[in-house]
């Protein structure tokens, strides 16, 4: 089931009148993220508002999940012993059908399998598994039909619905409503479809129909589900032509998303009694007046045809849906923020935690065309107005209004900000007051962590920059002297720390890089200036702690990021002696990653606490900026030594030597690396060719990463920056597909037309049978058109390692809740990538 998007506060506001002293706490389940701890940091807040018991439990992939399911989600069921209760997936569970890997479907025996246990699914990421999404039913659990729960029609909850009976519900932020109409209709349709054994050959009518009679009992025969199909081995995994969706856990087990449909209701077999009745009362009728009355019946067999090319038009649908590859929709932060806003609890503190947590999807390249780098946008607003085209500049435009909103300008303070420059687009990099803890907007430029470095070494480790001026390169550092110099900032003043350049150097700096840097193609790197129609488009966020720190948003997705990634002490830790070549101290062999799980749970609390203390970020600082000079050493060292190799369908990188091998280890540090080099290839190929390669798709990159503690290569897959979806085309599309199927009507009204002159002339079924296909032949041209419109430059890594993996003996661990990160073992790496450059890895 899904809770659309205008409903967002109806279950939360049910479970704060129904709480008592004796409710279970509510079961908290948080990926390792940014953006999920901020909306984590959210739901916290407001729980401990209305004294609701909670707790959190870090997880860090599905492993962790299913396991998470065993100890703490099953014994909650009311057939276990437990009274239910709540757990809210933040940033997880998105893409899997929860009630497998949460262990609520083993008890098929009974009518509750639910156990009175109601889990509510929070994730950007996409595709939905659409069992959780049009199934997942209160009273009977993932597999039963969401229809025929009350207040649910066809999956949808309505403002009638009554929570607390348990079940499956994933928060929509408006794109099922929107976007998965024909999925919706195809998941149900087939939800409910009569079960017919599919032979896949539809001649042959007469032997179907002598079979019919003799074995009456045929029609009604069960078909298997998706599952069974699944665990059969003496079936073929396409041999009924369903979608499925596969479980991302270490023994790479399908999970079947299709509709589980309820026991057959012998619509075939009634049919054929209803035809044979009909026709023998037309033979006994004593005139043919009475026979032209009854309208012409079709056959059991035309009947049994058009219910199979019914039913795989239905499965082509969600296959192509399934087939589409990854994406990101609204960040979780920014729903979580919609529901304190629903609830009226709206603050600067729950504020700025969903500023920061939509702000971190940029630094992991997460788009609408999922993992990928965004090179070929055309970003004329500077900052990170890039993620997410129209609408995700649509989600920061509304937080910039809350910004406002909530921070109003005293009317003292408007001399004074024009004293400090603030008015003419100056940085801001100290607070009004030692009291003044205020969200301001700021012009921020596309440097990293400026308030805290030079701003030589700012602008030296920005990704931005160092893609467009080859900053790897003796002629890229050449013209980044060059910049400084036309901006007329000399290499001693832009070497000392930010806050203490000049202050008239800082006054100008903006006006000074809007100026010179659309010279070196750096057209988005600042903000434009404030104008009456455009206002502040493009600028940033920043946020004071008195007199103690002032750091934008995008300082502290970076230094979050570093400690989920490498941990508060990693720069001390990761050269320590833990980690011993010799082998005489070296630690437990982890090949199943327990121990490594075990280091990121930990590094989640560190952050989860650095998000509500400056002192601790502040203190974090230094693990950030280590962790991006060693992006920009091994990037550079990638890119000099040559490295990088293109193989048939991507270009392919290998860490496995340097000083920094240890922390690439991790999935997120590695994409981030991944991030930079991508964009620093992209760059160079439009540079020599003009354009984006692949059709404007780009070419996308895979880098491993080599973790010798475990004996396994990471591997990440990123997109070539196919650009972000375009809205406004998507309306003209649509308006042009209403006026497609309009036509369409026209057509088959008037076949309808011709086919009862045709009935009263006493053909065959034969020519409605043609032109039945020849409608279902157009229907699934334009589906398959549309469904390469919207997979268009998607990340498919996802599907592809998993096709690798169904069709070689690689030893592949697929654990991560991001799809295009896998592990590899060292000696299989090779025949891995073999493998995998011959799939198609981008839509």
């Amino acid at each position: 089931m899904y809770l659309p998007r205008s409903l967002v506060s109806h279950l939360y506001l049910h479970l704060v009148r129904t709480h008592h002293p004796l409710s279970p706490p509510v079961l908290l389940l948080v990926a390792l993220e940014p953006d999920a701890l901020c909306a984590c940091r959210i739901l916290t807040a407001l729980l401990k508002r209305d004294y609701i018991p909670h707790k959190i439990q870090p997880v860090a992939g599905y492993g962790d999940l299913a396991d998470a399911g065993q100890r703490h989600v099953r014994p909650m069921r009311t057939n276990e012993g437990g009274s239910g209760g709540v757990i809210v997936c933040i940033g997880l569970g998105g893409l899997v059908d929860l009630g497998a890997v949460l262990g609520l479907d083993v008890d098929q025996d009974g009518e509750d399998v639910m156990g009175g246990v109601e889990v509510w699914v929070m994730d950007a990421r996409r595709p939905w598994n659409l069992g959780n999404v049009f199934g997942g039913a209160a009273s009977l659990g993932p597999s039963s039909s969401a229809r025929a729960e009350p207040g649910v029609q066809n999956g949808r909850i309505e403002s009638s619905y009554k929570p607390g009976r348990g079940g499956i519900i994933v928060f929509d932020d408006g794109d099922i409503d929107d976007d998965l109409a024909a999925e919706r209709e195809a998941y149900c349709a087939l939800e409910h479809m009569p079960e017919v054994e599919d032979d896949g050959e539809e001649s042959d009518g007469s032997q179907e129909e002598s079979e019919g009679e003799a074995d009456p009992g045929s029609a009604s025969k069960k078909r298997k589900s998706w599952s069974d199909r699944d665990e059969d081995d003496h079936e073929s995994e396409d041999e009924d032509g369903r979608p499925t969706r596969r479980r991302r856990g270490n023994s790479s087990e399908s999970i079947p998303s299709s509709p589980a449909r309820p026991r057959p209701r012998g619509l075939l077999s009634t049919t054929h009694d209803v035809v044979t009745s009909g026709t023998s009362s037309r033979s006994g009728s004593p005139t043919a007046l009475r026979s032209e009355q009854l309208p012409r019946q079709p056959s059991a067999v035309t009947l049994r045809r058009r219910l199979l090319r019914l039913r795989r038009k239905h499965e082509a649908t969600l296959r192509r849906y399934y087939e589409l590859g990854t994406s990101y929709s609204e960040p979780v932060s920014s729903l979580m923020y919609s529901l304190a806003s629903e609830l009226g609890r709206e603050d600067n503190d729950l504020l700025w935690l969903a500023i920061v947590g939509v702000g971190s999807l940029e630094l992991y390249g997460r788009s609408m065309v999922g993992v990928s780098i965004s090179h070929n946008v055309a970003n004329e607003l500077g900052g990170a107005a890039g993620w997410g085209g129209e609408r995700g500049e649509r989600i920061r435009q509304i937080l910039r209004d809350e910004v406002r909103r909530l921070n109003p300008p005293a009317l003292s303070d408007s001399g004074r900000d024009a004293n400090r420059g603030e008015g003419q687009g100056v940085i801001p990099t100290h607070a009004r007051s030692p009291t003044d803890t205020s969200i301001r907007l700021s012009p921020e430029p596309r440097f990293l962590l400026i308030r805290h470095w030079s701003l030589y070494d700012s602008m030296l480790h920005s990704p931005y920059l160092s893609a467009r001026l080859h900053i790897w390169s003796d002629v890229g550092r050449k013209r980044l002297h060059k910049l400084l110099a036309k901006m007329g900032v000399s290499l001693t003043q832009c070497k000392q720390s930010y806050t203490h350049m000049d202050m008239e150097l800082k006054r100008g700096l903006r006006a000074r890089l809007l100026r010179y840097a659309p010279v070196y193609g750096l057209d988005g790197l600042v903000p434009p200036e404030a104008s009456v129609g455009r206002g502040r488009e493009g600028w940033g966020f920043v946020r004071n702690w008195g007199f103690k720190a002032c750091l934008s948003a995008t300082d502290v997705g970076v230094i979050v990021g570093a400690i989920l990634e490498v941990g508060k002490a990693g720069v001390a830790g990761l050269d320590g002696s833990s980690w011993d070549r010799g082998g005489e101290q070296r630690e437990p062999v982890d090949e199943e990653g327990k121990i490594e799980g075990e280091q990121w749970v930990r590094r989640f609390w560190e952050a989860y606490d650095a998000l509500d203390s400056i002192d601790g970020l502040m203190l974090a600082l230094p693990t950030a900026m280590h962790l991006h000079r060693a992006i920009l050493r091994t990037g550079t060292s990638l890119l000099e030594k040559k490295q990088i190799r293109l193989l048939r369908a991507f270009r392919m990188a290998v860490v496995k030597e340097g000083p920094d091998v240890q922390l690439f280890t991790h999935p997120a540090a590695l994409t981030k690396l991944a991030l930079w080099v991508g964009e620093a290839m992209a760059e160079q190929d439009r540079e020599i060719n003009g354009k984006v390669s692949k059709g404007g798709r780009g070419t996308p990159l895979v880098v491993a990463g080599l973790n010798e503690r475990r004996g396994v290569y990471v591997v990440v897959g990123t997109g070539g920056g196919g650009g972000v979806v375009d809205l406004v085309g998507q309306r003209e599309r649509r308006a042009s597909k209403e006026k497609k199927e309009k036509e369409r009507e026209e057509r088959r009204a008037e076949k309808a037309r011709k086919r009862l002159e045709r009935e009263e002339a006493g053909n065959g079924d034969e020519e409605e049978e043609s032109e039945e296909e020849e409608d279902s032949d157009d229907d699934d041209d334009e589906a398959g058109e549309e469904a390469a419109r919207r997979g268009y430059g998607r990340n498919r890594f996802g599907n592809a390692f998993q096709e690798v993996v169904d069709e070689t003996n690689a030893r592949v661990r697929i654990d991560s809740f991001e799809h295009c990160v896998v592990e590899v073992k060292r000696e299989d790496l090779t025949g891995f990538l073999e493998s995998l450059s011959m799939k198609a890895v981008v839509g």
